[in-house]
């Protein structure tokens, strides 16, 4: 996982188990590196619920990950909105 991530492990482990709060850079390269998005990830996303969509999976793409990269694009627009950009 700390491979993936691009932290290094000791840091990695302090953050998962709490004794060492994420600055927001790693907890983008954790949501990168495990496919969800940042507020999946903390917790603070509705989006999963809200979103319909209907799509084909084209290019040997899972329907799973297509969905997955349509979440996180959602859930940056809404960021956005909220921080008035």
């Amino acid at each position: 996982m700390a491979d993936r991530c691009e932290i290094a492990q000791a840091t990695l482990s302090r953050i998962i188990s709490g004794d060492r709060p994420a600055k927001m850079s790693e907890i983008i390269l954790i949501a990168d590196a495990t496919g969800v998005s940042v507020a999946q990830l903390t917790g603070t996303s509705d989006i999963p619920q809200r979103v319909q969509y209907a799509a084909r999976s084209t290019n040997g793409s899972s329907m799973e990950a297509m969905r997955n990269k349509l979440l996180q694009f959602v859930d940056l627009n809404d960021y956005l909105d909220d921080q008035g950009i």
